[in-house]
């Protein structure tokens, strides 16, 4: 008996220890099946996309969110479509010439040469290189081959007209047509004005902006204004080396930037009569600028009727809140495009208490630059360059540049461009500045006020309803500042690119 109980209670004993061990081993297994199992599960859950009802849990400027102040409206399809249709011939031209003196900014003078390419089309003419203005605002010295790329330009419009850098000496000497052409005419007009190739060779435009309308002209007219401004009026060489050169910089600072084109410049606050945050002798130095200014018309401004008009530019404290309201965080790079800033660092200290990375272009590369020292078109090229290729386009004005920068970047497939509503944007500024708003709500009108306005795909705006007569050209959206339709196709109606 006693061997016997012995030799159970050892087999008992044995049984439990195997038991336990086995109940261990499993448990162990468990848990490693439990572990692998909910690491797998979370590896998944980082490449999984965030749900927007998740969204709304994080806090309202979580950098989480930051994508969507990044992210350009969606195209649609739609791509650029510039080539002829089947039935555009080329402007013969060989023994008629149109001389051209550009007038304005570079901005000014890049869409009123690309203008003049189409006028010289329509009146079958060749076109002589244009002359750059030399006596403007901007005193910049600079010919055409000191900004664009010169044998480009040649080449690329080969198909469409006859190009030529200067005229031939036997015809130097015949006296020429002068002509100031009618701003916003049709082809019609063109056509007439053929008759003056009856008593003569040449006929010299003195002006070239704004000298075609914006709409209502022969789709092929309008696609050879896109592949003249576009493909053609390509920058010299050293400029889009260091344009290229200064955007790699950017990227090299931050992932992303946005490019602000800031005119709060002298001869902007002067000419708009925009004295709002100014003290009492900057007011009174802009007055006298804009008195001593010839071919500026009007002289006495209210300028707080400008300002609720939405006619002012945005001053850099109104930038930094726009921005802020919108929910870019404040590491955003802000690359600033324009000249130099009105009030100095005092008064870019207002955007800089917002956004304290600003960085200019002087900056990036400083002793690159010294060769464009001087040469304000140059400068503005660069700027442009980079404007244009930013992850964000914002101008705190309109004018030629913000104008040529937006549509630019909806021909290369509707890159994000915020226009601010300046006039709404007044109101909403003045009440947060009254105590009247608190700064979510600030923020929440801010960004209603502005979802339509970030570069969507549209067709050109017409002038508004009940203007006729020739003020509707004026009025009307730029052909520069939207070339949809004629220039940007929809791709069930693909068209040869």
């Amino acid at each position: 008996m006693g061997n016997r109980g012995h030799t159970q209670y050892r087999t008992t004993r044995r049984t439990s220890n195997f038991s336990i061990t086995l109940y261990i081993f499993l448990l162990f297994v468990f848990s490693m099946f439990v572990f692998f199992y909910c690491t797998k599960d979370m590896a998944e859950d980082e490449r999984k996309p965030v749900l927007a009802s998740e969204k709304k849990e994080e806090p309202e400027f979580d950098e989480n969110e930051d994508n969507s102040v990044w992210e350009a409206s969606k195209s649609h399809g739609l791509h650029p479509c510039i080539k002829p249709t089947a039935k555009y011939k080329a402007a013969l031209g060989w023994n008629r010439y149109l001389t051209v003196k550009s007038n304005g900014g570079l901005n000014q003078m890049r869409t009123g040469i690309a203008d003049m390419v189409a006028v010289a089309h329509v009146m079958n003419a060749t076109l002589v290189i244009p002359q750059l203005d030399k006596r403007s605002f901007w005193q910049d010295s600079s010919t055409f081959s000191d900004i664009f790329d010169e044998n480009h330009f040649i080449k690329a419009l080969r198909g469409d007209l006859m190009i030529i850098k200067e005229l031939p000496k036997e015809i130097e000497s015949l006296p020429r047509a002068r002509k100031h052409f009618t701003s916003w005419s049709g082809a019609g007009y063109y056509e007439e004005m053929t008759q003056l190739w009856k008593e003569h060779q040449v006929i010299h435009v003195a002006k070239s902006d704004s000298r075609l309308a914006n709409n209502e002209l022969p789709l092929d007219i309008q696609r050879l204004r896109c592949r003249a401004l576009y493909s053609a009026l390509r920058f010299s060489p050293p400029i889009e080396r260091l344009g290229k050169k200064l955007v790699e910089q950017l990227r090299t600072r931050a992932k992303r930037y946005v490019a602000l084109h800031l005119r709060y410049e002298k001869d902007m606050l002067s000419f708009t009569g925009c004295t709002y945050g100014l003290t009492d002798a900057e007011a009174e130095e802009l007055r006298v600028m804009r008195e001593k200014t010839n071919h500026w018309k009007i002289k006495v401004i209210n300028s707080t009727e400008q300002r609720i008009g939405g006619f002012c530019p945005l001053t850099p404290k109104e930038v930094g809140l726009f921005l802020q309201a919108l929910g870019y965080p404040p590491s955003t790079l802000i690359y600033i495009a324009a000249g130099e800033i009105y009030g100095g660092n005092t008064r870019l200290s207002e955007l800089k208490s917002y956004f304290p990375n600003v960085v200019f272009k002087e900056m990036l590369a400083t002793p690159e630059l010294r060769e464009f020292a001087n040469h304000a078109s140059q400068a503005a090229a660069l700027d442009y360059l980079i404007s244009v290729e930013s992850d964000v386009f914002i101008p705190s004005h309109s004018g030629n540049m913000a104008r040529a920068v937006e549509g630019h970047r909806r021909f290369l497939g509707h890159r994000k461009t915020i226009t601010p509503d300046r006039k709404g944007l007044v109101e909403i500024f003045d009440q947060l500045e009254a105590g009247q708003l608190d700064g979510s709500s600030f923020s929440r009108l801010v960004r209603h006020l502005h979802k339509s306005r970030q570069g969507a795909p549209r067709k050109r705006a017409g002038a508004p309803l009940g203007v006729r007569g020739r003020a509707r050209s004026r009025l009307e959206e730029s052909f520069y500042q939207n070339p949809y339709p004629e220039c940007i196709c929809s791709s069930r109606t693909r068209v040869r690119k």
